[in-house]
């Protein structure tokens, strides 16, 4: 794919998709809830598919009208073996939630995937998980993973790495597990498994003790299903947001995007870069923070944002990356070491693309260091993403202001983003 300049702006108001990281949850907890759930504005990207084949293979009756997906739920045991290997293609959400979940049921499940998902670090989720007595045998540490299902026991966990995707299959494993399970988190990490566990009436407690949150959730009770309106995603918007930043003559409004607090790190950051953007009709829907945001194209300057803004936005770095690469001074971003476990070596991809753009740029102990130019000459304008859907979508956007640029993968973008060409191309971007 090809991502080309850009030069009337960018302007309209796009169909974003809906929120990625709740759109797994709600295919997770509804199967395992009792009653009929249906589910609007779920994402059908290739992850969430990955995660909804997972539980109709384990008997979940799940059906689409319309645009809904409706879950009849039968409870915590209800699920059965699935007849051969689950492959997750590249979904880490998908393999980290449903080693959890899996690790408390009574059947022999194998989690499979492709070969980005199969060299991302598992041990991280089934080291904890062992704690509880799951029996989990990793490749390696990675995919393909065995998991043992069986009786677990409530333990208390102090979680030394930040993830959601590490905190959420503990909880999972909790439900089915008798007795109280404590989860302290040191850092911040998105929420939204705890906030639907309550909304689905999980015997769940949260407090928040300064910048550390403890979690206890009694298992064993049964969950009551009810309906999901998922609201559009920020990640996905952040791209938008961005083209429309460093692009003159832009506006754009994007409607019912998720605001969680836990996750809104790229909203703070580009305020503090000088960004023109406006939230407005702020409301809450399913516990979750909703709003519509306004974008107009903006002089930026360059910030430092410490390792905290990490923890609200890891995702968004390749993205703000971009940003920063176009503001009126120097950036520095901290704390990235996470970055280099996701999808990719998001770190290394967003390095050497920059460079190959004529960006100067450098990475010292995780720290991302850019300085940015008023004019810059493209080295090489392939754009190696290694799969890696952020990646490929963050220099899509790159290309609107530098252009030409040559996206290798860019079928990666069906991952999160399977609309995300023609909505872009209809906003006034020139991607062929």
């Amino acid at each position: 794919m090809i991502s080309n300049v850009v030069t009337e702006g960018i302007n309209g108001i796009p169909k974003i998709p809906g929120d990625k990281s709740i759109s797994h949850r709600s295919i997770i907890i509804p199967s395992i809830s009792n009653g009929v759930c249906e589910i609007n504005n779920i994402l059908k990207s290739d992850d969430v598919l990955r995660t909804l084949n997972a539980l109709k293979s384990m008997g979940v009756n799940i059906q689409e009208n319309k645009n809904k997906i409706i879950i009849q739920g039968k409870g915590l045991n209800s699920l059965n073996r699935a007849n051969g290997e689950i492959y997750l293609g590249n979904s880490g959400t998908s393999a980290r939630l449903l080693t959890g979940l899996l690790s408390s049921q009574k059947f022999k499940s194998i989690l499979t995937g492709d070969k980005s998902l199969s060299s991302r670090p598992m041990q991280r989720i089934a080291d904890p998980l062992s704690k509880m007595n799951a029996k989990i045998i990793t490749t390696k540490g990675s995919l393909p993973l065995t998991i043992e299902g069986s009786n677990l026991k409530a333990v208390n966990f102090d979680l030394e790495i930040p993830s959601a995707q590490i905190k959420s299959g503990l909880l999972l494993a909790a439900l089915n597990t008798k007795g109280q399970t404590n989860i302290t988190e040191n850092k911040v990490t998105r929420d939204h498994t705890e906030v639907m566990l309550q909304s689905f009436g999980a015997n769940i407690e949260i407090n928040k003790i300064g910048s550390k949150k403890n979690i206890k959730i009694i298992g064993q009770k049964e969950l009551i299903g009810k309906n999901i309106d998922v609201p559009n995603d920020l990640s996905s918007s952040s791209f938008f947001i961005v083209s429309a930043l460093i692009n003159k003559n832009s506006k754009i409004i994007l409607k019912n995007i998720n605001n969680n607090p836990t996750r809104n790190g790229i909203i703070l950051a580009l305020k503090k870069m000088g960004a023109k953007i406006n939230l407005t009709n702020n409301r809450i829907n399913n516990n979750e923070n909703i709003c519509d945001i306004e974008v107009r194209s903006s002089e930026l300057h360059g910030c430092e944002l410490g390792p905290e803004f990490a923890d609200l936005m890891i995702d968004e770095y390749p993205i703000l990356s971009i940003a920063a690469s176009f503001a009126n001074s120097p950036s520095v971003f901290r704390g990235l070491k996470e970055l280099r476990v996701k999808e990719s070596d998001r770190l290394k991809l967003i390095l050497l693309n920059l460079q190959n753009c004529g960006v100067n740029c450098k990475s010292e102990n995780n720290d991302l260091f850019i300085f940015p130019s008023n004019k810059y000459q493209i080295k090489n304008n392939l754009i190696q993403t290694d799969f890696d859907h952020r990646i490929a979508m963050a220099f899509c956007i790159m290309g609107s202001k530098l252009g030409p640029l040559n996206i290798k993968d860019s079928d990666s973008i069906n991952t999160s983003f399977p609309t995300f060409k023609n909505e872009f191309k209809n906003l006034g971007g020139n991607i062929f």
